[in-house]
């Protein structure tokens, strides 16, 4: 799937929401006002459902706005939260909406005097009200996977849900104008029974996301296989992921061989980081962390001393051997809880096999008074 950039994105998510909002006010002023005039509860409590979905429409708009921006210094991961806020509290809104809804009801229940009468007129507002809600849906729901936009597609299944509870209302209001009493009513409180369920299908997701719930099994399993085909990556360890307004955030421990230069081993992490933003499309926040070792099997070298003071000792258990004063370089290796060291002299220095390995038995002998040393390698160049 071709990736959208965040600006197309949020024009889209804007457009569809307008034309979502003009519908839904038009339904809203319908459902209401001949719900009222035909004397249907059930239509009247639907077109607070449609009112509701008007609420969530500007909610999608506000989060769309506001989404699109860039990191700054306050949000460094992006504003992608803002569709995950607007969703929970559409969500909440709607079990508000449905409690109220359901109270009421419930009480006409045991009223008769409070029960209406709904006429034909109210019945074919309803069918309208279907008809219209279920374009909606199909219009919502395929821009919402277009740009990927858990919102958008949560606000798509809103539509569908309304869509449903109008079929509900149909019912109703026909079996009351066949004679049943009690049916438009019930139909209201079946209306308000779908809302709230809605309203926690849109908020529990929501609300985990600002838990930062990361990817699915799929989706990791499918990470894993990508950064496993980087050449030079030996294993992972500590894949964390983390959602935010339909988008992905993550970091990751990438084991190489502990002898590869610095160099190679970024190389391999911005490879893997590429790889992951190109092949995954809801991804688009890496973080890749290069180990020469696996941190949670090897023994922790967190408190080993850095090259300065490591430099300083050296020099002091070094400095009375004559050829100290001719190393070129020193290359420190931090593994398995020491530090191994890497010796280089110039080809001068080397004057036979068996000088050489005296010099390295000098060298390791002096060096194993400190337990924070490991393995000694001399070359020569």
């Amino acid at each position: 799937m071709q990736r959208i950039e965040p600006q197309e994105r949020a024009q889209i998510s804007k457009r569809v929401t307008l034309v979502g909002a003009l519908i839904n006010v038009l339904l809203s002023v319908i459902k209401i006002i001949f719900g009222l005039v035909a004397q249907s509860h059930a239509l009247i409590v639907d077109g607070i459902h449609s009112l509701s979905d008007l609420l969530s429409d500007a909610m999608v708009w506000f989060a769309s706005h506001h989404s699109q921006h860039e990191p700054d210094e306050k949000h460094p991961y992006g504003h992608g939260r803002f569709e995950t806020g607007a969703t929970l509290g559409l969500g909440l809104l709607l079990i508000l909406v449905a409690v109220g809804v359901i109270w009421d009801s419930v009480e006409r229940l045991f009223s008769h005097e409070q029960l209406l009468n709904p006429g034909p007129v109210a019945l074919f507002v309803a069918i309208f009200s279907v008809l219209s809600k279920e374009v909606l849906y199909h219009y919502t729901i395929r821009a919402g996977r277009r740009i990927g936009s858990k919102m958008l597609q949560a606000n798509a299944w809103h539509h569908r849900t309304d869509a449903v509870s109008s079929i509900v209302v149909v019912v109703g209001i026909g079996g009351t104008m066949a004679g049943l009493p009690y049916l438009d009513t019930m139909a209201a409180l079946v209306v308000s029974v779908m809302i709230a369920h809605v309203g926690w299908e849109l908020g529990w997701p929501a609300f985990e996301e600002l838990m930062d719930v990361g990817l699915g099994q799929e989706g990791l399993e499918k990470v894993k296989e990508i950064i496993h085909s980087v050449d030079g990556v030996e294993d992972i360890h500590m894949l964390r992921t983390r959602s935010m307004g339909g988008q992905v955030a993550m970091d990751v421990h990438v084991l190489v061989e502990p002898w590869l230069s610095v160099t190679e081993g970024h190389m391999i992490g911005q490879t893997v980081m590429d790889r992951l933003l190109e092949q995954v499309e809801e991804v688009n926040d890496v973080t890749v962390h290069i180990d020469p070792e696996d941190d949670e099997l090897a023994p922790p070298t967190k408190d080993l001393p850095l090259r300065k003071q490591t430099m300083d000792e050296l020099y002091r258990i070094w400095s009375a051997i004559p050829q100290f004063g001719m190393i070129q370089r020193t290359i420190l290796h931090y593994r398995d809880g020491k530090i191994d060291i890497d010796l280089y002299f110039p080809l001068s220095c080397y004057t036979g096999e068996q000088d050489a390995g005296g010099l390295h038995s000098r060298l390791q002998g002096r060096l194993s008074e400190n337990s924070i040393f490991g393995e000694l390698n001399l070359f020569f160049g």
